[in-house]
């Protein structure tokens, strides 16, 4: 017990002991699941020294679409309605990931810096998807998985304490769920999987404050 206060003491004194740092990134996302769109996020870290720093990202992605395979699933169980599907499949989709993060890098030229990043968390979706019955009317769910990151990129010291950079990052994962639709013409159920392939490139660009 005594062993676990201390931990949990000596764990912010070493956090707040390093270096503080914060950066805003944003650029295009290319999840497969949508089309490419606008990503903005950010980090903040603690550094070890000038080759590592660990800590936390947030980001927020947002796409209107039509989901293509949920207008083929239902084409194929309750017929072709091109229109009317098509007006059931429509999305909106909000994909939050929170991930913590470890960068590690060197100078390779004066003031410049390249490093390597890798990113571990959880993908939250929140999906505003129509209502089968009436496809005017907007439903919500939520879905989540495990979700990773990895890249690299580019920094430029602008002054002692900030930097510019441009990263280049694969990020992966797949959130789904699972609803109930019946066809009130026949009266048959059917479960649909919704499934939201959220693996892409990601190209960002962006700036890095020290505290």
């Amino acid at each position: 017990m005594k062993k676990l206060i201390l931990l949990c003491v000596l764990i912010p004194v070493m956090l707040f002991g390093q270096e503080r740092i914060g950066a805003v990134k944003a650029g295009l996302y290319s999840p497969s699941a949508t089309e490419s769109g606008f990503i903005i996020g950010y980090e903040g870290s603690w550094e070890v020294d000038e080759n590592f720093m660990f800590g936390f990202s947030a980001d927020w992605f947002n796409k209107k679409y039509v989901d293509k395979k949920l207008v083929y699933d239902f084409d194929n169980f309750f017929g072709i309605e091109s229109e009317l599907n098509e007006l059931r499949a429509k999305t909106n989709l909000h994909s939050i990931p929170l991930m913590f993060t470890v960068n590690a890098g060197r100078y390779v030229a004066p003031r410049t810096r390249a490093y390597f990043t890798a990113s571990a968390g959880l993908d939250v979706l929140l999906i505003f998807y129509r209502n089968y019955e009436n496809p005017e009317e907007d439903e919500f769910q939520g879905a989540l998985d495990f979700a990773w990151r990895l890249g690299g990129g580019v920094s430029y010291e602008l002054g002692r304490r900030s930097d510019v950079f441009a990263e280049l990052t694969y990020h992966a994962s797949k959130p789904s769920w699972e609803y109930e639709v019946k066809d009130q013409k026949t009266g048959r159920n059917k479960i649909f999987e919704r499934s939201f392939d959220m693996n892409g490139i990601m190209l960002r660009f962006g700036f890095r404050f020290y505290f």
